[in-house]
């Protein structure tokens, strides 16, 4: 069995071609695919965040209200940037969240990916310390938040303040507890993902990775994977690791999906360069339910990980990707064994 969500980008555009044409598009119909997914017996609904771009770029707002209209699914992000965030606002951000979603909020941060603008960290006001990358600023500031999220008192509190305080030191408020057991790690590379499994996060791991070994993409990212487990258990966590990897998959069942995909068919894994890194992305999967049952049998990344996020075309609409989750519940999960 495993868990099956999606996961979005959040797109907008004027165009006329897109259904998605504003801000208020994106977010709202983010959540109308949220309700529906959960409503065909999805697992997840997971949302990525970019900075300076006409996609999802505030998430807790929108997981309130996803976790305010939902009641079972998992809710959470694949990634938050954390060059962008303050780690302090952040974990009020975040615990309020949780609680309104009853404690479903996943949590996946990382360094991030190339933003739109060149180091758009520094128009909200961060600059790296001395002798620091943007990704130690990055990793710094995740530790920060992981200690937040334990909810102990850090804080010495006004011996004349405007409201009664609890003894002792202060925290954070709100705090959810058990929200910090359910924060994951984006990874690119083997190394992060064993970092990651030291602190305690889970991993998520997308469709592209460091090209480590020139070996094919999915055995990769199922090297990577283990890799993280492994360290997990020497840094001896009672908790299970959790580990999600994100897949463009499209059934090809009806007029629709053969007009949007059929031309593109299953690509294979490609390279390219991203931040200066050598990579390796992932194949897209497209075919009739049968073939693909075939195909993701294959797929050694999938098969070690527990969570499977679908990335949805989001521009297409609402009924259009609750029909790609749908197809890929109910004519290609069961016969892997996923359901």
């Amino acid at each position: 069995m495993k868990k099956i969500g999606f996961l979005s980008f959040g797109h907008w555009t004027p165009s006329s071609d897109s259904q998605t044409r504003s801000a208020s598009d994106a977010l709202l119909q983010s959540i109308d695919l949220a309700v529906a997914a959960e409503s065909l017996g999805a697992d997840g609904a997971f949302f990525r965040v970019h900075h300076f771009a006409r996609q999802l770029g505030s998430p807790f707002p929108l997981l309130a209200a996803v976790g305010a209209k939902t009641t079972r699914i998992e809710i959470g992000t694949a990634v938050i940037d954390m060059r962008y965030e303050n780690p302090f606002y952040m974990a009020e951000d975040a615990g309020a969240a949780d609680l309104i979603a009853g404690g479903r909020l996943q949590l996946g941060i990382s360094r991030g990916s190339p933003e739109q603008v060149i180091d758009g960290w520094r128009h909200f006001g961060y600059t790296p310390p001395d002798k620091s990358s943007d990704a130690d600023m990055a990793r710094q500031r995740t530790k920060v938040l992981l200690e937040l999220l334990r909810g102990e008192g850090f804080a010495p509190p006004n011996p004349r303040p405007m409201f009664p305080n609890p003894p002792g030191l202060l925290r954070l408020e709100p705090h959810s507890p058990g929200l910090r057991d359910r924060i994951w790690w984006g990874s690119a590379s083997n190394a992060t993902a064993q970092w990651a499994a030291e602190l305690g996060m889970h991993l998520q791991s997308s469709t592209l990775k460091e090209d480590e070994s020139d070996r094919p993409f999915h055995v990769q990212q199922a090297e990577q994977i283990r890799l993280f487990r492994e360290a997990w258990k020497v840094a001896g966590h009672a908790r299970e690791p959790r580990v999600s990897v994100s897949r463009s998959i499209f059934a090809l069942v009806d007029d629709r999906d053969r007009e949007y995909f059929g031309f593109s068919r299953s690509k294979e894994d490609s390279i390219g360069v991203i931040d200066n890194m050598r990579a390796v992305f992932g194949r897209t999967y497209v075919a009739e339910p049968d073939l693909l049952v075939r195909q993701l049998a294959e797929d050694e990344g999938i098969a070690e990980a527990d969570t499977l996020l679908l990335t949805v075309p989001n521009t297409l609409g609402v009924d259009y990707c609750a029909h790609v989750i749908e197809t890929i519940l109910t004519q290609v999960a069961p016969a892997l064994g996923w359901r």
